[in-house]
């Protein structure tokens, strides 16, 4: 008998491409454990994180053996930290590949949440060639998740758990936060199916304007900051300093954005922070802009996320770190003269 979408189970392979459940996380025996759970209540084929390192080709052998297996409800693909959460969406949600990503279960320890998102060590990817901070990936991870699976939570007050909840909420606003339990009897996931291009991360959401969490806390803040004006770069580097890595108006745990350096005037650049790590990279040149495209910002725009921030004090210090009036009025050619404390950007195109 032919299946038709509608007669298919949640799972079953669709239009010939197999469908794939991915779960992810820092702690490795939590992530392992779950996963195997998961694969036995959905009756789908576990691919271990173990076997994704060893064998490459092994995701292609189990969709054409799945293909065989009429019983199975498609696959659960286990991944390890080392792999980034944009390369398991590139290819598992690659419409010209045989799977089709329906969710990405991220397994989170919560007594050690905070401190592994300030974690400053840094950890071999997969590829070999380069390295990544834990805490970055583990973002990543958190922000592009459908489900949040909050693990080792014996033990911790209820306060600290709705907080860390909230915390989540506010990285992932489209991701399902649930403790571990309840596995067994099958997850009452929301329908979705992964493209390649997502905005699932809370601080796209926030740049979007449809920014929405589950869960909220008055001790779990979220901001937005945005600013016409470039900032002056050594400022910056000040109010980095001091508001976000020695918590001079709260513990600022993520922010990401767009912003512009009056150094680098006719440049944008993506901002990306995660507790210890700062990161400016080159994403858009002026010049490069036509009519059609989308221009990512004007000036500065960045979503903020943290634990008991001063709202009012870190905007006031950010704006103190944008060009005076004065200084805007001098024009780019006494903007080049400012001292730059950041990174050359030697490998940007065109600069």
């Amino acid at each position: 008998m032919e299946i038709t979408p509608e007669d298919e189970p949640q799972g079953a392979s669709i239009g010939g491409r197999a469908d794939v459940v991915a779960v992810v996380g820092a702690c490795a025996p939590e992530r392992q454990e779950l996963a195997a759970r998961l694969a036995r209540a959905e009756n789908r084929v576990l691919l271990p994180a173990r076997r994704m390192r060893a064998e490459p080709e092994v995701l292609d052998q189990a969709v054409t053996l799945l293909g065989r297996m009429r019983a199975a409800q498609g696959l659960v693909v286990e991944h390890p930290l080392e792999t980034p959460a944009m390369e398991i969406i590139g290819l598992l949600a690659d419409p010209t590949m045989a799977t089709r990503l329906s969710a990405v279960v991220c397994v989170v320890d919560a007594a050690h949440l905070l401190d592994d998102l300030e974690a400053e060590d840094f950890v071999p990817l997969q590829d070999g060639a380069h390295h990544a901070a834990r805490a970055e990936l583990m973002v990543q991870q958190i922000e592009y998740a459908s489900d949040i699976v909050l693990v080792n939570t014996s033990g911790l007050p209820a306060h600290r758990l709705r907080t860390l909840e909230a915390l989540l909420s506010a990285l992932s606003p489209r991701a399902t936060v649930r403790r571990d339990g309840g596995v067994a009897d099958g997850w009452p996931r929301r329908s979705t199916e992964y493209s390649q291009e997502q905005t699932r991360a809370g601080w796209i959401c926030q740049l979007n304007g449809d920014f929405a969490p589950e869960v909220t806390t008055e001790d779990v803040t979220v901001m937005r900051y945005d600013q016409l004006r470039p900032f002056h770069p050594g400022r910056l580097h000040a109010v980095l300093e001091t508001f976000f890595f020695e918590r001079g108006a709260g513990q600022v745990l993520r922010s990401a954005g767009f912003c512009r350096l009056a150094t680098r005037p006719h440049v944008t650049a993506q901002w990306d922070h995660v507790g210890a790590g700062f990161a400016l990279e080159p994403v858009s040149f002026d010049h490069q802009i036509r009519e059609e495209d989308e221009v990512l910002a004007f000036g500065q725009d960045v979503a903020v996320v943290g634990l008991g921030l001063d709202t009012r004090r870190l905007t006031a210090a950010l704006d103190e770190a944008a060009l005076d009036d004065d200084e805007l009025a001098a024009g780019p050619m006494a903007w080049s003269t400012f001292p730059d404390p950041f990174p050359d950007w030697r490998t940007a195109p065109n600069l």
